[in-house]
């Protein structure tokens, strides 16, 4: 495992990270759950990356039992803050920061987080509340660094034009072969003012490992074909794009690894992204995955697969 410095901050994180979405403590049982965890430090990996709303709760809370008995300096943990963990309680105002932090610390079993995020960008509260309360939480020692996710360009710049106050080091976008949108904008800002990009859906939700093909009936065990996450991968489902991911796998083939390989190492030969969130529901599957943190992979074959998806 490779590991990149976190934007402004002390922390190296794995180039390849273990996330808990849809998975830990809501979708997988728990004994796989936990060998899926055990796995990630066996690999290297060393950075988790979590929410309060996965499972209103339970990802958090298994990772406290998952997590407990390892040095707290053997890994990096990160959680997030804003959608609803009830009718209401939602949103990033000073209120809601200070109450869901310690709601996640005493579900994570932890003292403190090394990344507390704002997991969208709150439009109802006032930017200088929420980036008081942020400095609050990262002066008390309750998070020591803080990030965002989603936020726009315009967003990013207002925060870093308030003088004196803490100081974001991490933005998690959706970024992949198949959505590049981060590159317009975000990513340049965020290079100019210490902001890596730590990304989800590198593999967008699974359809850039290949096992989606054009014509063939969903199986409802997969994400694509539950009725919740098929709505949300929607555009990814599409004749079109499951053609084009298709005609990537002999360009993996050529590169000497799995498509899953090629599209992460794609993810990561930007020099602002520290690190590609992957899911896991066996430990096999982080095998794979973390091996892409390893490969060296011609330039000429990145561009060849960007030219095909730039198509649909």
């Amino acid at each position: 495992m490779k590991y990149r410095k976190l934007g402004a901050s002390d922390l190296n994180v794995s180039e390849i990270s273990l996330g808990s979405w849809l998975t830990y403590g809501v979708g997988v049982e728990r004994e796989r759950a936990k060998a899926c965890v055990d796995r990630a430090f066996d690999l290297g990996i060393n950075f988790i990356d979590t929410a309060n709303v996965y499972g209103r709760g339970a990802a958090e809370t298994f990772l406290g039992e998952a997590l407990a008995g390892r040095p707290r300096d053997s890994y990096i943990l990160a959680t997030k803050v804003y959608f609803p963990m009830s009718e209401t309680d939602r949103g990033l105002s000073r209120g809601q920061i200070l109450k869901q932090i310690d709601a996640s610390l005493a579900r994570l079993k932890t003292d403190y987080v090394d990344l507390y995020q704002c997991h969208r960008y709150d439009a109802e509260t006032p930017l200088e509340e929420t980036m008081t309360a942020l400095g609050d939480i990262v002066r008390q020692g309750k998070a020591r660094y803080i990030g965002f996710s989603e936020w726009s360009a315009e967003q990013i710049a207002a925060a870093f034009a308030r003088p004196g106050e803490a100081r974001f080091v991490s933005s998690q976008p959706q970024y992949s072969l198949l959505w590049r949108a981060p590159e317009d904008a975000v990513i340049p800002l965020c290079a100019e003012v210490g902001v890596s990009q730590i990304v989800w859906s590198p593999l967008a939700q699974g359809v850039l490992t290949g096992k989606y093909a054009p014509g063939t009936p969903l199986d409802t065990d997969t994400r694509a074909g539950s009725d919740t996450m098929g709505h949300m991968m929607k555009a990814w489902l599409r004749p079109q794009v499951l053609s084009a991911v298709q005609k990537l796998k002999p360009i993996a083939r050529e590169a000497g690894c799995s498509l899953a390989q090629f599209s992460l190492a794609w993810v990561l030969r930007e020099p602002n992204v520290a690190s590609a969130i992957v899911g896991a529901s066996r430990p096999s599957q982080l095998d794979e995955n973390a091996a892409a943190a390893d490969l060296a992979i011609d330039p000429a074959l990145f561009a060849k697969a960007e030219a095909i998806v730039a198509a649909v």
